[in-house]
């Protein structure tokens, strides 16, 4: 076994192979860019090299510099984790050549099926039934064009140096084609260094079935059964599975047989992932994998095998340690991805600092790359932390991944946390009756926008009254009877005038208050409508919250001018407004072009005095290896471009000035 390895990867999946590595004592090193100098996976591993800028191409992507991070901590080893350089034939070949071991599949094996359409040849070969559509990359727009027309719509637009969703379009329409390859290939440049795609012919309604293998380079190949993928959204997956539910036996065991014999035909080593999209009866091969999974987790749940220490043991040279007999499954493990993303708006990404994090304890496996004062920024992943249930039935499973999610919170960033409450209590998550497409024809930013509940606007009200009756060390605060401007107040004591706004999902509501009692119970004003409450602190920001008759337990988090809510219902960032801003001028439309998060400028598609029509596109940003178009709202002429291709931009920045045309009086 090595002494030492160095971990060429950040986030989530760094401290997770830290930690078997630590459990089988194998010492190791990390990386980080500059943004990700005080990151959790930093603190995690302890020795770590900063290897370049934020952007994954000048730091994560660049394969001299891991090498060279990997011989100054005197690694024996690089471990790739998931994305990045995983399933980058030049990276292992580059660390065998630097006399280090490539801890992952050989780079023969990565050449053959790290590549989508070399993978689908393979497949072809090896007899598994196949998606319709080119075996052969292109990065050239007009190639990608003609074989889009060949095949005929709808299709798949695939970036063949990768997966996780990114570079990945469905074409439906030829209206906007080119732009859509477009897209999809600077997404995959961005993601994987490559801008190869490859086209399928799209097949809707299926399930996504994948088989996890392990070789040992040697033609000795087993499974660790499969799981199901098919919850996602924008292609990439949200709640995983193992086993997959609701799946013949019989078509079962031909997807793991052909997965196998694939691996045997190649003398595969390491762990990897076949794909499968399962329609009916019926199947068809749709990838390789060559790396460790995000997914991981489930399978490791239900066999009991810890499969970073396997790639560590094939790597060293060992053989495989277990035979097919021997694996087993037992019970039924599930799989949320907590985002830092906006499912009420498109899934958009969001970025900034975590002000708390805390996770449940107990009978729940969290991985995660975050901790309360994380900076989450536009350069990576979305992804935040994982939580894994494990039970002995599906519905047990299932129903402890809810309380596991309605017990986390994260304040600070708009995450899709509730949306996967709701995703896991639909009626087709519990009987198991989705598919790929579920959530983007019939559930995609479902349920909309929440109004905060008037009960909890007043929970808010009342927190931010006893933070100032706590700072102030003398005034009006420190007085039960009085409650700050309290002019010619109701019969109940209301004062007339709102002291605060609390605003959320764009709406305000004003907060105003009588008198605390002697007990102290507060009324509170929300708007129209007066709401009795009383919060008792248990600590850990934990409240015993009583609303008129009823009692619950919520979490409160204050956060500069903002107070973070998690109730019965949902987590709720409540913004305070001062009562003096309510009331300045509104500013007319203006045509300022701003950009709606934190992200770096991929095109600029206009010029100063360029015509601008309602609906054009006038910058294309990226943030979180998501495409963002900024467009504008009115038609005009651009007055001003302060932006251009390769800049930064933080969140509301004016990047384009449209001056809206005038409208003559008839």
């Amino acid at each position: 076994m090595f002494k030492k390895i160095l971990i060429a990867n950040r986030g989530e999946i760094a401290c997770r192979i830290a930690r078997s590595c630590r459990r089988l004592g194998v010492a190791v090193a990390g990386v980080h860019s500059a943004a990700d100098a005080n990151a959790l996976h930093v603190k995690t591993i302890g020795e770590s090299i900063e290897i370049g800028a934020a952007p994954a191409s000048e730091s994560y992507l660049r394969i001299n510099t891991v090498i060279a991070a990997a011989r100054t901590t005197g690694a024996e080893a690089i471990h790739p984790g998931f994305g990045f350089l995983a399933e980058n034939t030049a990276f292992a070949q580059a660390v065998e050549g630097a006399g280090l071991v490539f801890i992952g599949p050989t780079p023969d094996n990565i050449k053959r099926l790290g590549d989508k359409a070399s993978a689908k040849r393979e497949a072809i070969a090896a007899g598994l039934p196949t998606v319709p559509g080119c075996q052969a990359p292109s990065e050239d727009l007009t190639e990608i064009e003609d074989a889009v027309r060949q095949l005929g719509l709808p299709v798949m637009l695939k970036a063949a140096a990768g997966g996780g969703g990114k570079g990945m379009r469905v074409i439906s329409s030829i209206d906007s084609l080119r732009e859509e390859i477009g897209s999809a290939m600077r997404e995959a440049e961005n993601a994987f260094g490559n801008a190869y795609l490859i086209v399928e012919k799209l097949i809707q309604g299926g399930r996504h079935i994948e088989v996890q293998i392990v070789g040992d380079g040697n033609g000795n190949v087993i499974h660790l059964f499969e799981r199901e993928c098919s919850l996602q959204r924008r292609h990439q997956k949200l709640i995983e599975e193992a086993p997959a539910p609701n799946l013949a036996s019989r078509l079962r065991d031909r997807m793991l047989e052909d997965a196998v014999q694939l691996g045997r035909g190649l003398k595969y080593r390491s762990v990897g992932t076949v794909e499968f999209l399962v329609i009916g009866a019926e199947y068809y091969f749709l990838e390789v994998n060559p790396r460790i999974q995000v997914e991981h987790t489930v399978t490791e749940m239900v066999t009991g095998k810890d499969i970073v220490e396997l790639m560590l043991h094939i790597a060293a040279g060992d053989d495989l340690s277990i035979a097919q007999r021997t694996v087993t499954c037992r019970g039924h493990a599930i799989e949320a991805r907590i985002c830092a993303e906006d499912p009420n708006h498109g899934f958009m990404p969001c970025t900034g600092e975590l002000a708390h994090v805390s996770f449940p304890a107990g009978d729940i496996r969290v991985e995660s790359g975050v901790e309360s004062g994380s900076i989450v920024t536009p350069y990576y992943d979305s992804m935040l932390a994982k939580l894994i249930a494990h039970a002995d039935t599906r519905d047990e499973a299932l129903d402890r991944l809810g309380r596991a999610l309605n017990e986390t919170s994260i304040f600070g960033v708009t995450t899709n946390r509730e949306f996967l409450e709701r995703l896991i209590a639909l009626p087709e998550t519990r009987n198991a009756t989705f598919h790929t497409r579920l959530l983007d024809d019939q559930i995609y930013g479902s349920n909309g926008v929440h109004d905060s509940h008037t009960d909890t606007l007043a929970m808010a009200g009342y927190f931010w009254m006893m933070l100032q009756r706590e700072t102030e060390s003398k005034g009006p605060w420190l007085s039960r009877e009085l409650t700050g401007w309290h002019m010619a107040s109701d019969d109940d004591g209301m004062a007339p005038i709102p002291i605060l706004y609390l605003e959320s999902a764009g709406k305000r509501a004003a907060i105003r208050f009588a008198p605390m009692q002697a007990d102290n119970w507060m009324l509170i004003g929300v708007n129209e409508a007066k709401v009795a409450v009383k919060l008792s602190a248990l600590g850990d920001h934990k409240f015993v919250a009583a609303i008129n008759s009823r009692r619950d337990i919520v979490r409160i988090f204050p956060r500069e001018s903002a107070i973070y809510v998690h109730d019965a219902r949902r987590a709720h960032a409540l913004y305070i407004v001062p009562h003096l801003r309510c009331h300045q001028r509104a500013l007319e439309a203006s045509g300022e072009l701003r950009a709606p998060m934190t992200g770096v400028v991929l095109k600029v598609n206009v010029d100063v005095g360029a015509r601008v029509k309602a609906g054009d596109a006038a910058i294309i940003m990226e943030s979180m290896k998501m495409e963002l178009r900024i467009v504008s709202e009115v038609d005009g002429t651009a007055t001003a471009v302060h932006v251009k291709p390769g800049d930064a931009v933080h969140r509301n920045a004016i990047v384009v000035v449209i001056e809206r045309d005038t409208v003559l009086a008839v």
